[in-house]
Order: structure tokens, then C-alpha cells, then sequence
């Protein structure tokens, strides 16, 4: 008989999926100096911690098989079907408001 499958709880509202290999092959590309990878620039500007006590996910994964040229490809996971290619060097910011958990309806 197989093991019972177990849950564990996580505060996250959605997720966000950023390339890996598309930051490696750019050496990070963001933040001040254009150095650091598209999701730690995220976590910091959005205020997340890693791990699932974070009301959002921001996870650095292998290809996406995109493969922008000097850019970054990202999934929202709340809007699977809408992938969205980050320039290097673009507006973190604004990038980042367009991302934020939105507060839960009551």
C-alpha cells in the first residue's frame, strides 16, 4: 500500500516562475548594478522571503524554452497564459506593482 500523501500549509496567493537559464546566460542583468538574477530583485522590491510563509512565490526554475535574446522569460501563475519576456536592465518596479499579491476579497 503506498504512503499516504501529506499537505502542507503555504500563505502563497499565486506564483511566479522565472528562468534560470535565461538570468544566467544575461549574468543576472537587474538591479543597481545589473548584476543581480530577475527574482531576487523581485523577492527584495515585493518584501518576500523565500519558502511558503511568503503571500507570493517567486521561483527560479530551469527553461522555460522561451529563450529571449538579452531578456528574461516570467509566468505568472494566476495568468498561465500570458508569459511575459523582461527585458535586461527594464523596470523592476513597475514589473513588480504588476506582480504584488493582491489583497484577499472579504
Amino acid at each position: 500500500m503506498a504512503p499516504q500523501l501529506k499537505h502542507v500549509p503555504s500563505a502563497w496567493s499565486g506564483a511566479v516562475l522565472v528562468c534560470g537559464k535565461c538570468s544566467k546566460k544575461i549574468d543576472g542583468g537587474f538591479g543597481k548594478k545589473g548584476r543581480t538574477p530577475l527574482a531576487k530583485v523581485l523577492r527584495k522590491i515585493l518584501g518576500l522571503k523565500k519558502g511558503r510563509k511568503a503571500p507570493l512565490g517567486v521561483v527560479e526554475t530551469r527553461c522555460l524554452g522561451v529563450c529571449p535574446r538579452g531578456a528574461v522569460a516570467l509566468i505568472d501563475g494566476r495568468d498561465p497564459h500570458r508569459w511575459l519576456v523582461v527585458p535586461q536592465g527594464a523596470d523592476v518596479a513597475e514589473l513588480a506593482a504588476r506582480l504584488a499579491p493582491q489583497p484577499e476579497a472579504r
